[in-house]
């Protein structure tokens, strides 16, 4: 026998089977037709086939093809090489169906050395695996047909609906999303999209989808972009099961879907069981939230105590028994197990639940998550519970000497520690909490307990991590999790330290990071490649600075550096910093120029000791305004007036978001603001060296340089081609005209042809392809940019001054140019780490105490029999979580 719903594919002709993003619909008449083919490569005789399961037509068609065939398959992670290579050393596939450099390959392995497969093993999958030892679990035809059937009945699945694949292939519940929609008909749009993606609700009303499946994490992110206020025109129903959704987001769901005469359908499984063992009736989510429901059809649900007895009386726990046509025939090891047949008729989860007067069940715990500490015995769930209803996300492992709980909430260690000792009845020396930017997961979205312990055994989390760089790039603005880096208005300085930080971290730089949160980005993982992208930007950055040291070395004709970077301010103020000025929150705004003013200011008092009187007109950031003159030492040297523009460009851009009719401008069209922005700047280019008539001293002023801002901000809020292809032209325009004016000499024309470079680059390319070395040296020197541009001059004018007349011209430029550099990279290293121990100290005074009152609450513990833990072996009556036994 084989699914019936894999043979029986045609009977639905022309209705769309797959939809994938910019492809036509794949029919099911088509889908059949591959399947054939597919399955003809095969052969008839009965064979493994080893199947990456992305998340493509591909996979789905090999999948299909297989079990069509009467074949066996397993599926396995994509993108996890190591994970194919493990499962052909234990389970000798006959076959492997994977991508090879982007392009699907067959490989068909000689037939000597493999076994024997069981003529009823249609699908081998792993197990979550939350323990760290993943199982294979041999699955039957009849128990993958059964439990595709049963589920397209309880969600009452129509040839009309429409789901988006969202979750893993491999994962049991991502399969049998497919597998229960292909069973009746009905269509599956195969997405890599992230549920964070910007274009992803439009994705699900685009593509008219009807349902949406996810694990309690999905639901997490869904609510990070307001989808409960948003959802989808055509949406039947919703999906949740891989883990407890949290009671209060359950009735969110229902009641949002219900008055919208929608379902929401909390459910329960395991892989051993296929995928489904239970589901909540959907009229029942608003009053029982917490429970499991009821057994899917065809299935039994039953309650057995430690010793094998059966319960049956409500609200005693006992281990959920299932039985049902979908139970796994068994575990496998190795390939001599595939040829074993079915060795389990009654499924023992490990799940512990108790059953209501209703006839629903409620899990309370896991049997193997629990410790019994000084004689206490403490449920590592019930715990969990606990902490989430004190506002504290997190998860509980253990043994018999400590609780280690892993937490994400703004909570100092001292006192999750504090709460763990007053729930449990434990001393403080027996509970230990580690705060981390994100609870670690696996595929599935359920939480990685081994990785879990692994992470809490270390006393601290690496430095040199993320949550480290923002913290340190922001302090003393607390950061949390669910920030990133445009909500709190980082700006292009603080992005290329903390572009820094990730290329070390994970080896690459992550496409659109900026707007990534904090425990997004902490759940990346390290891809160690001889080639890394890095963004244009700083590359742009990076040569900018280089060109700057260089021209005031030698004085070669190759200006433009100066330039170049205040268009990436422009872009950068666009990309970071624009939701601050929509909001008017200028706090948020202004706040980069404490890093930016600090080694600005300790300069400017080097040069008021070094000449005896304060240069004010530079204190005030008004030197460039031609009436002052560092010779009389009423200013800076000519050098510092771009820190000057910098602060006037902030200044005139926050001015101008007072006006409503920016901000509103801004609000429903960014390019279109950049747009009025440029010309204005332009007319001013021209028109503010007629009315303020300062001579050469008006190359550093703002109406000379504030197009170049605006340029930048155009070319970051130009989100299509022809607005691409218009700054482009505007620049070919602006650029040479600007040139013209500005003396038409050779200088000039590089200067500003230079920035139709910039400008096309940042416009069309958004990353470089840089071996490893060359990354690591463009982001470093373009997070030092800043400081390599304020101190570069120091050095062949005061470091090494003394020898200049002594050593070769040649020597003398090229010790300038790289002593100059060194000392920006030195010194941009010296203030990060002083803003670390400025923070590290600050948290420590902080965390101190708070332990303090931490060992204030556990003197207060309440008795042991109203704690979570209890000495005896059965559950509490108190006002908490149930003792898990």
């Amino acid at each position: 026998m084989v699914p019936v719903f894999a043979t029986d594919l045609a009977r639905y002709g022309d209705s769309p089977a797959l939809l994938i993003d910019r492809r036509p619909p794949i029919s099911y008449a088509e889908l059949a037709r591959r399947v054939t083919a597919f399955g003809e490569q095969l052969g008839a005789q009965k064979c493994l086939i080893a199947l990456e399961a992305a998340s493509s037509e591909h996979a789905v068609t090999a999948y299909l093809g297989a079990l069509a065939g009467g074949h066996s398959v397993a599926l396995l992670p994509p993108d996890e090489p190591q994970a194919i290579d493990a499962f052909r050393e234990k389970f000798a596939p006959d076959v492997v169906y994977r991508r090879v450099d982007r392009r699907w390959r067959l490989e068909k392995i000689p037939a000597d050395a493999q076994g024997a497969l069981h003529p009823d093993l249609a699908l081998l999958l792993t197990t979550s695996g939350s323990t760290g030892h993943g199982k294979g679990v041999r699955l039957s035809s009849t128990a993958v047909e059964a439990n595709a059937r049963a589920i397209a009945e309880y969600l009452d699945l129509r040839t009309s609906d429409r789901t988006a694949l969202v979750l893993p292939l491999h994962y049991s519940y991502g399969l049998s999303v497919l597998n229960s929609h292909l069973a009746v008909g009905g269509s599956i749009y195969l997405t890599n999209r992230s549920v964070l993606d910007d274009n992803f609700l439009e994705a699900l009303e685009k593509t008219g989808c009807t349902n949406l499946s996810g694990v309690p994490f999905t639901y997490e992110l869904l609510e990070r972009i307001g989808f409960r206020e948003r959802l989808p025109s055509r949406l039947r129903f919703m999906t949740v099961a891989g883990g407890r959704l949290e009671p209060g987001l359950v009735r969110a769901y229902h009641a949002r879907l219900a008055a919208a005469g929608r379902k929401f359908f909390v459910m329960y499984g395991q892989t051993e069981a296929t995928a489904r063992i239970a589901y909540l009736p959907p009229e029942l989510a608003g009053t029982a939230p917490d429970r499991i429901g009821i057994a899917i059809p065809g299935g039994e649900l039953s309650l057995q105590d430690d010793k094998g007895r059966p319960i049956s009386e409500p609200g005693v726990p006992g281990e959920i028994v299932y039985r049902g046509p979908n139970v796994m025939m068994g575990y496998a090891q190795d390939r001599a197990d595939l040829a074993r047949g079915p060795e389990v008729d009654a499924l023992h989860t490990g799940d512990i639940a108790c059953s209501d007067a209703g006839g629903l069940y409620r899990i309370v715990g896991r049997q193997r998550r629990m410790s019994k500490i000084a004689g206490i015995r403490i449920g590592h769930d019930a715990l969990e519970t606990a902490l989430a209803a004190e506002g504290i996300p997190a998860a509980v492992v253990g043994n018999d000497e400590t609780i280690l709980a892993a937490y994400t909430a703004a909570r100092s260690s001292g006192e999750v520690c504090a709460y763990l000792a007053r729930a449990t009845g434990l001393t403080l020396r027996h509970v230990k909490a580690v705060r981390l930017m994100a609870l670690p997961r696996l595929a599935s979205g359920k939480i990685d307990y081994l990785a879990l312990k692994a992470r809490l055994e270390e006393e601290h989390a690496d430095r040199q991590g993320v949550a480290e760089a923002f913290r340190q790039a922001f302090f003393p603005h607390p950061v949390g999790e669910e920030d990133s880096f445009t909500s709190l208005g980082g700006d292009s300085l603080r992005y290329v330290e903390i572009s820094m930080v990730l290329d070390r971290r994970l080896g690459y730089i992550p496409n659109r990071w900026e707007r990534m949160s904090l425990a997004e980005l902490a759940r990346l993982r390290p891809e160690r490649h001889p080639k890394r992208a890095v963004g244009s930007d700083l590359v742009v950055r990076a040569l900018a600075i280089l060109l700057v040291v260089t021209q005031h070395a030698t004085l070669w004709p190759v200006p433009g550096g100066a330039a170049a970077m205040t268009v990436l301010i422009g872009y950068a103020i666009a990309r970071f910093q624009k939701e601050s000025l929509l909001e008017g929150d200028f706090a948020r705004y202004f706040r980069p120029l404490a890093l930016i003013l600090f080694p600005y200011y300790a300069i400017l008092a080097g040069y008021a000791l070094a000449w005896g009187t304060v240069p004010w007109t530079s204190v005030f950031l008004v030197g460039n305004f031609g009436f002052a003159d560092p010779v009389r030492h009423t200013m800076l040297p000519f050098l510092y007036w771009f820190v000057e523009v910098y602060v006037q460009m902030l200044v005139v851009l926050a001015a101008l978001f007072l006006i409503p009719a920016v901000r509103a401008t801004a609000r429903q069209d960014p390019f279109l603001l950049g747009l009025l922005l440029l010309l204005s700047a332009v007319a001013l280019r021209f028109v503010g060296p007629v009315i303020w008539p300062i001579g050469e001293r008006q190359i550093f002023t703002l109406p000379w340089v504030f197009y170049l801002c605006a340029f930048g901000w155009c070319a970051a809020s130009a989100d299509t081609r022809q607005r691409r292809l218009m700054v482009l032209f505007l620049a070919l325009i602006v650029m040479p005209l600007v040139a013209y004016a500005s003396g038409n000499w050779i200088g000039s024309w590089i200067k500003y042809g230079l920035q139709i470079g910039v400008l096309a680059t940042l416009l069309y390319v958004p990353r470089f392809l840089l071996p490893s070395w060359a990354s690591a040296v463009v982001v470093a020197i373009a997070a030092a940019s800043y400081h390599i541009y304020l101190l570069h001059r120091l050095v062949p004018e005061l470091l090494i001054a003394p020898i200049e007349a002594s050593v070769p011209g040649w020597l003398f430029t090229s010790a300038a140019i790289l002593g100059g550099l060194a000392l920006g990279l030195i010194v941009h290293s010296a203030q990060s780490k002083g803003v670390a121990f400025a923070r590290s100290v600050a948290s420590a005074d902080w965390n101190s105490r708070m332990l303090h009152g931490g060992r204030q609450l556990a003197s207060l513990s309440a008795h042991p029999r109203t704690a979570i833990g209890s000495a005896g072996g059965s559950p509490e009556k108190h006002g908490g979580p149930p003792n898990v036994v």
